[in-house]
């Protein structure tokens, strides 16, 4: 049996789609994360399974109504185990959300048409529903380890259904 053909991608001059993860400058890599902040939401790994379960409980850091980080810069200062996305951790870290551009570059898929790299909009995120924007009981920091199992959450290994379209919808 054939593979189906790869679908042409309407991103292919971009340096995402034609430059290697470890080709990429710092500004570059950097700007592959869509501002989304579900990455600094605490997780829960099940011993047995590992599998990973997502919390509506962020890092300290997270600021919940721009999802961004409110110290990025200083961030290990702060919170020492802070994950260092490279193309490595990339590849290996199997609790990345769906929407992530890093992993979808990792894979060689399109980024989304909400993408800041796409929409030349940093807003666009939460336009479509993928931040955490208003989605946020509170921080680490407020909820204790022993009450993180009752904030479990699905959404954030999810992609929203206006997110999945493949244009901006018309307003």
């Amino acid at each position: 049996m054939t593979a189906a053909p790869k679908r042409p991608s309407d991103q292919d001059g971009f340096f995402w789609k034609t430059k290697k993860m470890e080709e990429m400058s710092t500004a570059e890599w950097e700007s592959l994360c869509d501002g989304c902040g579900r990455c600094c939401l605490n997780k829960l790994e099940d011993e047995d399974t590992g599998e990973i379960y997502f919390t509506d409980v962020s890092c300290k850091l997270l600021d919940s109504c721009s999802a961004g980080c409110k110290s990025y810069a200083n961030r290990f200062d702060f919170v020492p185990d802070c994950v260092v996305m490279t193309p490595e951790s990339v590849r290996g870290l199997k609790w990345l959300p769906p929407s992530c551009g890093y992993k979808l570059v990792a894979e060689g898929r399109d980024l989304y048409w909400w993408h800041p790299l796409v929409s030349g909009d940093p807003n666009t995120v939460h336009e479509a529903g993928v931040s955490v924007r208003g989605r946020v009981a509170g921080t680490e920091v407020e909820i204790p380890d022993d009450q993180l199992e009752h904030n479990l959450v699905q959404w954030p290994g999810q992609l929203p259904k206006q997110a999945r379209l493949k244009r901006r919808p018309k307003d």
